[in-house]
């Protein structure tokens, strides 16, 4: 790796503004062919299925279910814990980590992504952007069409309700919900008698 090339990488682990052209020496990283191939394998090929995850993923916990399709950026940006379900349509946009706990539930449509674009059109020129790392703690549940932007962190136990838009930090054990997504209460005893958040 070249001094250009280190000084790329250190701009995107701080967050600061990089091009397409001058992050073109990642794309080695990229698994969009084993992403292809993972979501044309048949869902009862469960060895071929765990062997594709293992190569796309960065890692990838045991009883780990990832329903077809799904997309990913590089995949390798992507790090998944134990007893993970990913329902279909399920979008990691990882031009840096994403990290998922142990025991996460996502729904349908869900769209984590690490990367965002400055608000000046003078800024996008050649689709320059910003990447933040996202991490979901253990045991939270993402309802679906949900999107998780750049920088957040979803503490344990949460529940983010269906079709929110998350930009900023959510505590652990709290029902969260909205656009801009927001905590609505916290998680008590009470919701172990109760069905729906």
């Amino acid at each position: 790796m070249d001094s250009s090339e280190e000084d790329v990488l250190d701009r995107i682990r701080q967050g600061l503004l990089h091009t397409e052209s001058e992050a073109a020496f990642q794309n080695p990283r990229r698994r969009a062919d084993l992403v292809f191939e993972y979501n044309n394998t048949r869902p009862g090929d469960e060895e071929q299925r765990r062997s594709l995850l293992e190569r796309i993923l960065g890692s990838v916990g045991a009883r780990t279910v990832l329903l077809s399709p799904f997309h990913a950026g590089f995949g390798s940006n992507v790090h998944i814990g134990d007893d993970f379900f990913g329902n279909v349509n399920l979008t990691f946009v990882d031009d840096v980590e994403i990290r998922i706990g142990d025991g996460v539930m996502i729904a349908p449509g869900v769209t984590l992504t690490t990367t965002g674009h400055p608000i000046h059109p003078d800024l996008r020129v050649d689709f320059r952007r910003f990447s933040e790392p996202i991490v979901i703690e253990d045991k939270v549940w993402i309802g679906s069409n949900v999107v998780v932007l750049p920088g957040v962190r979803i503490g344990y136990g949460s529940v983010i309700g269906a079709g929110s838009v998350v930009s900023r930090d959510i505590p652990p054990m709290s029902v969260a919900v909205g656009v801009p997504c927001r905590v609505v209460r916290p998680i008590t005893e009470e919701d172990l008698k109760n069905r729906m958040p």
